[in-house]
């Protein structure tokens, strides 16, 4: 199968035409034709009314995200929808071209047509009134379905809004549908903070604060070699990194509204970054820890372990913090970590995803999920072993120490044009060459079979 390269790519290859020539055989002209061609075949051949996906075959008859889609199903999973709609906000800012905007905004109400009740959004949204009719879409009012969960994981309702909030603010604040759909999804992410700072990995509601008592991490007293096929949904959740991006996203939301209840959530759930560091002999984070604050289980090949992965995003998240606060408390934990996990590497200088509790022997799968110490057999569709970043977070982290306070906050990173060259023209004018007749690319060779549910 020859798949589509996805909108986003096509934009932002064409926005790079457009925005940097200045002299050579493409002209400015030619560029934004082009751009205009690839956007009009995106929009009207590719979308479902304004929603994107990961990839199609070249003829389109052929859709999917992380699992196969119909002609009116979209995906929010990042490279889907949210990653669409920033790439045409970046070729409008960096262009100024108003049908980038236009398209921007029709993405945008793509998204505002499957927000949750719950405030956030599903993997996918469906665009087909049969299929419409399982989802508690917000827009759909009485006779939306019971469907209502939102989810955190991989990115999914964190890029959503932060798209979304880009989209606001190129629009003025002036568009009613778009801003309240931010505003609406924004609370919803406060509202289901959990008392400790937390955020779970899915949710529906908010929490009982009953239920969730604030306590520091701990090693349980003796944990299950095998899946106990529990729900993990409502565990505090660092797997994919799902609370640095909700705590990303709080912090963008507090600068482009100036709402300090954005700031103040996004200061709790680094005070649950805090309690989740483990004691000695393993200072680091577990990939989801359950109400008593202990490590567990979520699928069948993510035990309860230290995680050498989202360890490492945890404490960029840290620093991210402390950019924005000022406050030492954010950096405090990052020295123990960085001692532990260096002393974790593997002899191959890369760290395992997951050490066993306490002994901080590495753990790994076998291809039928057998719990093992070797990673002789492991599955393919996961990554059982992780690059070592270590190096840079720890230069980073000296870096911050040495810097002044005033001097601290980061500013937001705006795409700018860069310097004309003969290599960028030449690769310009290959990106408008490789264009076909209707103003897509494709890539030749068969398309990468869809991981299975596991």
């Amino acid at each position: 199968m020859r798949t589509c390269v996805s909108s986003f790519v096509a934009v932002l290859l064409s926005w790079s035409i457009a925005s940097n020539l200045s002299a050579g055989e493409l002209t400015e002209t030619e560029a934004i034709r082009a751009l205009e061609k690839a956007v009009h075949f995106f929009r009207n051949e590719v979308s479902a009314q304004g929603g994107y996906l990961w990839r199609c075959s070249a003829d389109l008859s052929k859709r999917e995200g992380e699992g196969r889609a119909g002609p009116l199903t979209a995906w929010v999973q990042p490279p889907g929808t949210p990653t669409v709609g920033d790439g045409y906000l970046v070729a409008y800012r960096l262009s100024g071209r108003s049908f980038l905007l236009d398209a921007a905004r029709e993405t945008g109400l793509a998204l505002v047509r499957g927000q949750l009740r719950s405030g956030g959004w599903d993997y996918r949204i469906e665009f087909d009134p049969k299929q419409r009719k399982r989802y508690a879409y917000r827009v759909d009012g009485e006779s939306a379905g019971r469907r209502n969960v939102s989810t955190l994981d991989d990115d999914n309702t964190q890029s959503a809004i932060r798209f979304l909030m880009h989209l606001d603010e190129a629009l003025g604040f002036r568009d009613a549908e778009i801003h309240e759909a931010v505003q609406y999804a924004l609370d919803s992410l406060v509202k289901v903070q959990y008392p400790n700072g937390a955020w779970p990995q899915r949710f529906t509601e908010p929490p009982d604060p009953k239920r969730f008592p604030v306590k520091r991490a701990s090693y349980p007293k003796s944990w299950s070699r095998t899946w106990p096929h529990k729900n993990y949904a409502s565990y505090y959740t660092f797997n994919d990194n799902t609370i640095a991006d909700v705590i990303r996203t709080l912090l963008e939301a507090a600068e482009i509204y100036k709402d300090g209840r954005y700031l103040a959530a996004a200061r709790k759930g680094g005070d649950f970054i805090l309690l989740a560091q483990m004691p000695d002999p393993q200072p680091a984070w577990a990939q989801q820890y359950d109400a008593d604050m202990h490590p567990a289980w979520a699928r069948k090949f993510e035990p309860p372990a230290i995680t050498g992965g989202e360890s490492q995003g945890v404490m960029r998240i840290l620093m991210t913090l402390y950019q924005h606060t000022a406050d030492r408390k954010y950096l405090e934990p990052i020295p123990r970590a960085l001692d532990y996990l260096k002393r974790s590497l593997r002899p191959d200088g890369r760290l395992a995803r997951f050490y066993e509790l306490r002994t901080n022997r590495p753990l790994y799968f076998t291809k039928d999920y057998q719990l093992t110490y070797s990673d002789a057999d492991m599955p393919t569709h996961y990554a059982f072993v992780v690059p070592s970043t270590l190096d840079r977070i720890a230069s980073q982290y000296e870096a911050l120490l040495k810097t002044p306070r005033s001097e601290l906050k980061p500013s937001r990173r705006r795409a700018r044009p860069v310097r004309w060259s003969r290599s960028l023209e030449k690769q310009a004018r290959s990106v408008v060459a490789a264009m076909d007749g209707r103003g897509a690319w494709v890539e030749s060779g068969t398309a990468p079979p869809i991981r299975p549910s596991v």
